[in-house]
């Protein structure tokens, strides 16, 4: 009695074990990590309610008056508000202050002074995942001259780890 090994004919033998050989040596999607970028950013102090503009807008002078809603107080922003960057990127930051006040860019583990009128370069690595708040750390501009660097997992960039698994499959 003879079994028959294959129902394929003897030449398409080397092309399966072409396509097989070549599978197996293709990057897996869990091999592929995420190179890690230089980032230039520049953000900008911003002022949306302060002192001087009382002249152009007459209802400021009740608001920054003695006991107004702004007394002691200035409304400043950065522009933009909000920066993402990927675990591992280096961020390369160019910190502008058209203003006469001074400001500052706080980040729980960075800080830097932002002198009046001038431009201020300075790097930052982005270590870990997370989402950390920045602020200026003069009194008067708090809580609202403040915003949020997103830095996303280097595992959500490439399609590894559990971020792009759903549950059943992180089991």
């Amino acid at each position: 009695m003879s079994i028959r090994l294959s129902r394929f004919p003897v030449a398409a033998v080397p092309l399966l074990l072409a396509a097989c050989q070549a599978r197996s040596s293709a990057t897996p999607r869990d091999a592929r990590a995420y190179v890690p970028q230089t980032r230039h950013i520049t953000v900008t102090t911003v002022p949306l309610l302060v002192k001087e503009q009382q002249t152009v807008l007459p209802f400021l002078k009740e608001d920054f008056a003695k006991g107004g809603i702004l007394d002691g107080k200035e409304v400043y922003a950065f522009s933009p508000s909000t920066i993402t960057v990927v675990e591992g990127d280096t961020v390369r930051f160019t910190l502008i202050n058209p203003e006469d006040d001074d400001h500052s860019f706080v980040l729980p583990d960075f800080a830097v002074a932002l002198p009046p009128q001038k431009s201020t370069d300075t790097t930052y690595v982005a270590r870990r995942a997370g989402i950390f708040p920045f602020v200026c750390a003069v009194q008067s501009h708090l809580p609202m001259m403040s915003g949020q660097l997103v830095v996303l997992s280097a595992a959500a960039m490439t399609g590894t780890g559990d971020a792009n698994r759903t549950p059943a499959q992180a089991k």
